[in-house]
């Protein structure tokens, strides 16, 4: 006898739109948290065709591009003389 196996489909495209809105909020506040969080945003908007998953991608490259922006900035000013004070007396 065997059983009847119910495969449901996992709608990921609501997951990937928001983490597409938490990867363009975290890019500003920790670049690096927003680059990983568009990262897996866009593994999961890829996995569907949709009109929301659509978004979600372009949600989640927005967040991408901010987030490897600012990380650049970041390390940029943190790797320079001028941005550190050296003769404070």
């Amino acid at each position: 006898m065997k059983k009847a196996v119910n495969k449901t489909k996992t709608n990921f495209e609501t997951i990937a739109y928001v983490l597409g809105i938490v990867a363009i909020v975290e890019a500003v506040f920790s670049p690096l948290l927003g680059v990983v969080f568009s990262i897996i945003g866009l593994v999961l908007a890829s996995k569907q065709k949709s009109p929301m998953s659509k978004k979600a991608k372009v949600l989640n490259l927005i967040g991408l591009i901010i987030g490897v922006v600012f990380f650049a900035v970041i390390l940029v000013l943190s790797l320079t003389n001028s941005a550190i004070p050296t003769n404070l007396y």
